[in-house]
């Protein structure tokens, strides 16, 4: 299954969550970073063509996902999106993604 089918699953049950599913959200951001660790390359293809509403859920896991990958060339990537969708207020967490490598 290629990374965009796999993360339109995720990410279509995470939009439907309550706020207040702690246990749904986690396992949400588990499969998230799961897809999104297992190929930098697809991963970095896949974020520059993303919605801008799935690259807010996906902000939520910047930091695990950057620990996995260990790519500067990821956090290259998510500082051009941060200034492609500023509104998104990503910087913070993409600060604290690139400490993780």
């Amino acid at each position: 299954m290629n990374i965009e089918h796999k993360m339109e699953g995720i990410l279509n049950k995470r939009k439907k969550l309550n706020l207040n599913d702690d246990y749904g959200i986690e396992k949400s951001w588990n499969e998230i970073i799961e897809a999104l660790s297992e190929n930098e390359e697809e991963t970095i293809k896949y974020l520059n063509n993303c919605s801008k509403q799935d690259l807010y859920y996906i902000s939520e896991v910047f930091e695990d996902i950057a620990e996995i990958l260990q790519s500067k060339e990821l956090i290259n990537c998510l500082r051009k999106l941060d200034r492609k969708f500023p509104d998104l207020e990503m910087t913070n967490d993409i600060d604290i993604a690139e400490s993780y490598i």
